[in-house]
């Protein structure tokens, strides 16, 4: 671990060198790159720097114990003794973590992608809760949360609806919804009172910058069409909707949520960019996946994440195995009870892999 320190360690005095050099303050561009990258750097080798200090302080903690004569003293040096070991450890565990590459995605705002799964009108509802649950919690976060388009049944619920939540490191936490949600309740369309189980899927895509994936404009079918919906302060209904439709994959993509059919048409481009690139990484990870225990953070699409029993008002984390018994908090956004543990798990899992 201390070799990869040293490493970043050099690496951040470096930069510090360059972004005083006059060829290198004259080029903005490379002054900012520079600025992020010690950014980046800057709470690992902060953390290093205390780590030497509180070891330089426990080696003379140790040589007064060995010199000292009075009991107390001693006993007041034996404590200091033992917060330095504590600070010590968690200092190693905080430069571990450090350690671990981050996603480069993590900072960006996302694309998320729900659709009604098994379970027919009571799936919709369940759809509709869960928009519902990450509309709020992207509230709570000051993120932006709008609707970019919807397929509204009539009953409260959507077949599909896609929300971007624009927001720094929206990634970074909401990239972990991805995957089948289950739901276990009495529908409101159920006479007989018994319990149901429907399901929605859930798909959290970063958003793409335009480098990233390349769209061949032959290959896009666009056709402009009036916009539709339920309603409401979310959506401006009186928007020319766009929808594409990438032709080589098949994807189609239908956004109504701006005033102009320019505006709809990029948002639109914008969405497929990020399907693409989730289709190749999706590609890549089944590969890793199998040699992978843990689910943790792979999105998987067949995979059953969460499950929400309404009559126990407990909802389950199958990845994690833990439980909440407080269902309607849930719901009204608290999640980061489980998006803090599976970025735990992660980090865990990563680090083992990179033998720290």
């Amino acid at each position: 671990m201390f070799d990869q320190i040293a490493k970043v360690v050099a690496r951040f005095e470096e930069i510090e060198r360059q972004m005083v050099d006059p060829q290198i303050t004259s080029d903005h561009r490379k002054l900012t790159e520079l600025a992020q990258e010690r950014s980046d750097l800057k709470p690992l080798f902060d953390a290093h720097n205390r780590y030497l200090q509180v070891v330089a302080d426990m080696a003379d903690a140790n040589e007064m114990i060995q010199l000292e004569t009075e009991r107390e003293m001693i006993q007041f040096m034996n404590d200091e003794l033992k917060a330095l070991e504590s600070e010590k450890e968690t200092l190693e565990f905080q430069m571990r973590r450090l350690l671990v590459p981050k996603d480069p995605r993590d900072n960006k705002s996302v694309y998320i992608e729900i659709r009604a799964g098994a379970g027919g009108d009571e799936a919709a509802i369940f759809a509709a809760d869960l928009l519902r649950m990450y509309m709020r919690y992207a509230e709570t976060r000051g993120w932006k949360p709008y609707i970019m388009d919807e397929n509204f049944i009539g009953l409260g619920g959507y077949k599909e609806v896609i929300v971007a939540v624009k927001g720094a490191g929206a990634y970074s936490r909401l990239k972990y919804e991805s995957g089948v949600h289950r739901v276990q309740r009495v529908p409101v369309t159920e006479s007989q009172g018994r319990i149901h189980t429907s399901t929605a899927t859930v798909a959290v895509m970063p958003e793409i910058d335009n480098v990233e994936v390349s769209l061949n404009m032959n290959d896009l079918e666009i056709t402009a069409t009036f916009s539709s919906g339920p309603g409401g302060q979310h959506m401006q209904k009186n928007a020319t909707a766009a929808r594409v439709v990438h032709k080589p994959s098949g994807i189609m993509v239908k956004v109504q949520s701006e005033r102009s059919l320019t505006q709809n048409k990029q948002l639109a481009f914008q969405i497929i960019q990020a399907r693409l690139q989730e289709m190749e990484e999706a590609a890549q990870n089944a590969e890793v996946a199998a040699e992978r225990k843990s689910q943790v953070g792979t999105g998987e699409r067949s995979e059953k994440i969460r499950t929400y029993n309404y009559p126990q008002s407990r909802v389950t984390d199958h990845r994690l195995g833990y439980s909440s018994y407080n269902l309607s908090a849930v719901i009204d956004g608290d999640l980061d009870q489980f998006i803090d543990r599976l970025i735990i798990a992660d980090e865990t899992e990563k680090l083992a892999a990179a033998g720290l």
